[in-house]
C-alpha cells in the first residue's frame, strides 16, 4: 500500500478532531465582551489542542512523504496514534470546563504522553519496516527531541496535581518546540 491512503485517512481523522473541539465552544448567551470571560478557559484550552493537532499533521504529513512502503504494522501503529489524539476533544474540554484544575491537566497531559509514545512508535516501525539507510531513520537519528517532549509530559503529569500552571506551561513550552515542521525531515528529502 502507498503512504498517500494512510495519510489521506489520517488527514481525515484529524480534522473531525478539529471540529468536534470547535463544536464543543459554546456561543455565549449576551452580545458583549463580558459575555465571552466565562468561555476563556474553553477557549485557550481548545487553542493549545488545535496547536496540537496542527503539529502532529505537519510532522505526520513529513514523515509520510518519505515512507516508502506502509504494512499492517505501520497501519496498526498509525491507528494506535489516531485513537490517543482522537481523546484530545474530551482532554480539552474537560480541561477547558474546569478551568485547569488539577486532574484534568493530568488527564491532558497523559493524552499528550501517550500520542507521543504512539508517535515514536510510529515512527520506530517505519524505520523497522525501511531498514536502518532509510531515510526517516536518517532524519530522527535518536530522536532526542521526541524523548525530551516525552518526559517533560511525564514530569508535568504528577505536576498536575500540586502545581497545575507549571504543567500547563510545559505543555506551551513543549508545542512551542515543535511549532515550526520538524526540519529534520525536511534536510533529508531529495532536492528536486
Amino acid at each position: 500500500m502507498k503512504a498517500t491512503r494512510l495519510e489521506a485517512f489520517s488527514d481525515g481523522v484529524l480534522a473531525i478532531i478539529i471540529t468536534i473541539m470547535v463544536l464543543e465552544l459554546k456561543v455565549p448567551h449576551g452580545e458583549d465582551l463580558a459575555a465571552l470571560q466565562p468561555l476563556l478557559p474553553a477557549f485557550l484550552s481548545y487553542v493549545l489542542s488545535f496547536v496540537y493537532v496542527g503539529i502532529y499533521w505537519n510532522n505526520h504529513h513529513h514523515m509520510m512523504s518519505i515512507c516508502r512502503r506502509v504494512t499492517g504494522g505501520v497501519l496498526w501503529a498509525n491507528l494506535h496514534l489516531l485513537f490517543w489524539l482522537s481523546l484530545l476533544p474530551f482532554a480539552t474540554g474537560w480541561m477547558g470546563e474546569n478551568h485547569f484544575d488539577k486532574l484534568p491537566t493530568a488527564i491532558y497531559g497523559v493524552v499528550l504522553l501517550m500520542a507521543a509514545i504512539a508517535y515514536s512508535i510510529l515512527t520506530w516501525t517505519i524505520i523497522r519496516e525501511e531498514g536502518r539507510d532509510s531515510l526517516l531513520h536518517k532524519a530522527v537519528g535518536r530522536d532526542v527531541k521526541g524523548t525530551i517532549s516525552a518526559l517533560a509530559y511525564a514530569i508535568a503529569i504528577p505536576l498536575a496535581f500540586y502545581l497545575p500552571s507549571v504543567a500547563q506551561a510545559i505543555y506551551v513550552c513543549v508545542a512551542l518546540t515543535w511549532l515550526v515542521p520538524d526540519r529534520r525531515i525536511e534536510r533529508v528529502l531529495p532536492q528536486k
